[in-house]
């Protein structure tokens, strides 16, 4: 400290001298009601929120260009099987009308037809629009039902755990140890084929998975601190169980059901394929591929490209869109 600052602090005998300190004092207070200035985060402080979690969750999605091709891929995919017929004309459920036609078989693609004609003179461009309406049908409601139920029978099986557990989960092991091909050309078999035989049927093997996986997130959160707080206040098991067990595991749910869409699109492909599909004159996009493989090796090469060619990119943009929704939902988490 400076002489004359010591000095001046020092003053007379007895006499009590306050120091100025005015350079060093904090500003003077703000007005009532004033609010104080954001405070710059230095790197590595605290975390602030951006937005809501819905908003969060899609920023992350459309950074990931692979999922948004994906996405625009499915919305064009369903564009084209229900709003295209609109638009683009054809016969599809009368083979009588299409035999006294002057309609050629197994028609080139060109003269009035882009992908060619068939072997009982279907337009193929027309065929795989009404075929598609069936596997992208079959698919989302056969994914959105084994999911719906696999959530719910995964959820009591972990809540309830002990011997009710234990039972339920062997039943799944059971089914799983069937191969699913086989389970389902059995089913079919029996049973008549039809669009809705085709949803349940799929849907009866689509639950197991997410059953298994909802199982092992309820044995985690059915001893968090909020499950046990609701039990302690006397909430029914129905409510922890889908007031709290199941939203908590709406990540995993959301990004399994994605992936159960393009396995189910899959085996009602892989059933078409094997002559199990849908009845004629209904047909799917695996009964188209398998026709097309008859057709190929007859010399008919331009029938079999288009219904394969549809089902690998709607399965891939599925798969795009499943892994940037984990990782969507992965990020939230972590952030929370």
């Amino acid at each position: 400290m400076p002489a004359d600052e010591y000095s001046r602090l020092e003053g007379s005998p007895g006499q009590l001298v306050e120091p100025d300190l005015g350079e060093s004092l904090p500003p003077a207070v703000m007005p009532s009601g004033a609010l104080p200035a954001p405070l710059e985060t230095a790197e590595g402080g605290e975390v602030v929120s951006s937005g809501g979690a819905l908003r969060q969750i899609g920023r992350v999605f459309v950074q990931n260009r692979l999922a948004v091709i994906g996405l625009i891929t499915i919305v064009f995919m369903v564009l084209f099987c229900f709003v295209g017929p609109l638009f683009y004309h054809t016969n599809q459920t009368n083979p009588q009308a299409i035999l006294l036609s002057t309609t050629p078989q197994n028609a080139p693609p060109g003269n009035g037809h882009p992908l060619g004609t068939d072997n009982q003179g279907f337009d193929i461009l027309g065929r795989l629009m009404y075929g598609g309406q069936a596997s992208l049908i079959v698919g989302f409601a056969a994914a959105f039902i084994g999911t719906l139920f696999g959530v719910i029978y995964g959820a009591v099986s972990g809540f309830f755990g002990g011997w009710f557990d234990a039972f339920l989960m062997r039943i799944v092991d059971i089914l799983l140890s069937i191969p699913t091909l086989f389970l389902l050309i059995v089913l079919a078999v029996i049973f008549h084929t039809s669009l809705l035989l085709m949803i349940l049927v799929i849907a009866f093997v689509a639950w197991l998975v997410p059953g298994r996986l909802i199982r092992g997130e309820t044995l985690t959160l059915r001893v968090r601190e909020y499950v046990q707080a609701v039990r302690v206040m006397g909430g029914s098991r129905r409510r922890i169980i889908f007031r709290h067990i199941i939203p908590n595991s709406i990540g995993t749910i959301v990004v399994n059901a994605t992936f159960q869409v393009a396995d189910a699109i899959l085996l009602l492909a892989a059933l078409g394929f094997l002559g199990l599909g849908l009845p004629a004159p209904q047909t799917d996009w695996g009964s188209m591929l398998s026709q097309g493989t008859i057709s190929a090796l007859n010399g008919y090469w331009w029938e079999i490209y288009p219904a394969g060619a549809c089902i690998v990119v709607v399965v891939v943009a599925l798969n795009f869109i499943g892994d940037a929704l984990r990782d969507s939902l992965e990020v939230r988490l972590q952030e929370r």
